[in-house]
């Protein structure tokens, strides 16, 4: 069965994604993306699958993942019953940290351990707890705190001990096989061509299918209705553009495919559980930032050089 394509989003003023998501979750799947993951189980037990290796998990496992390798990790937990924290996910980009490596030629000693992520590494339980405690402190840190403690954390797991490749040393990744798949095509799209018209009947096209039968498709695939699945991803781009960008919260609204401001608000307000306007204020009181133009200014050339 091919991979489902997940899309990290990582956003524009950050090099990587630190966040928790409960179980039943909609990457629940067998899925891959083209950034490193660092996975730590927090509760539930359960069966996963990395590459071609598959094995048991419980709460405490640590498993880094290379781009584009997939995975799954599915709990053992009743029917009808969900889990608020199942985990706790790190995902960086290959850009990033690889543009890091070549600017400080100090962090050449992390070769070693993103070469070993293309099979996946699972950490000793000794090692899984002492990160654990640093990927707890990076879902809180702020600026430039974010990225000392990222790599104070991929520098301990450089040099921890007993350490074991999962995936067989013949398993390669085979993304353009992956990206063949119908439904990580109609991804694809929807991320290429997110502020133009967008409708289910129009994919449907796309893809080849009736539109009753891409709509049975996709939620069967993403587990969420199309619409939703795309006010989603729009609003994801609009929280992006709120905090990187000076533009208005209107035009910001139309540069994301809304066709009204009324509807942007309604759904931003339901995503993010606060108007576009407030999100933005909040944001840069909450980085201590000002709002005055050199202030966005020295916080984009900053992001830049660290990417």
């Amino acid at each position: 069965m091919s991979p489902y394509l997940e899309l990290v989003g990582i956003q524009e003023q950050e090099s990587f994604k630190v966040w928790t998501h409960g179980y039943p979750y909609e990457t629940v799947r067998w899925h891959f993306h083209p950034e490193y993951e660092l996975n730590l189980i927090t509760h539930t037990s359960g069966r996963f699958y990395v590459g071609d290796h598959t094995g048991i998990f419980e709460p405490g496992q640590l498993v880094l993942m290379g781009p584009h390798v997939p995975h799954n990790w599915i709990s053992d937990v009743p029917q009808n019953q969900s889990v608020p924290e199942r985990c706790i996910v790190l995902q960086f980009s290959s850009k990033s940290i690889q543009g890091g490596i070549e600017a400080f030629p100090e962090l050449a000693a992390l070769k070693d351990l993103l070469h070993h992520a293309q099979r996946g590494i699972l950490f000793s339980p000794a090692a899984a707890q002492e990160a654990a405690r640093m990927m707890r402190e990076l879902l809180v840190a702020r600026g430039f705190q974010r990225v000392y403690k990222l790599l104070a954390l991929l520098e301990f797991l450089s040099t921890a001990q007993d350490s074991t490749l999962l995936a067989s040393p013949s398993f390669q990744p085979d993304p353009q096989s992956y990206q063949s798949s119908t439904i990580n095509q109609v991804l694809t799209y929807l991320v290429d061509h997110l502020a133009e018209p967008l409708t289910e009947s129009h994919l449907a096209r796309y893809a080849g299918m009736q539109p009753s039968a891409f709509s049975r498709f996709f939620r069967r695939h993403t587990d969420i209705p199309f619409i939703k699945y795309l006010n989603r991803l729009r609003i994801n781009r609009a929280s992006e553009l709120l905090i990187s960008s000076d533009m208005s919260v209107t035009d910001i609204c139309y540069a994301c495919g809304f066709n009204n401001v009324a509807n942007f608000n309604r759904q931003f307000l339901g995503q993010k559980a606060m108007p576009p306007s407030h999100y933005r204020r909040y944001y840069r009181m909450n980085d201590g930032c000002d709002t005055t133009n050199r202030s966005v200014d020295r916080r984009r050339a900053t992001v830049r050089a660290l990417q």
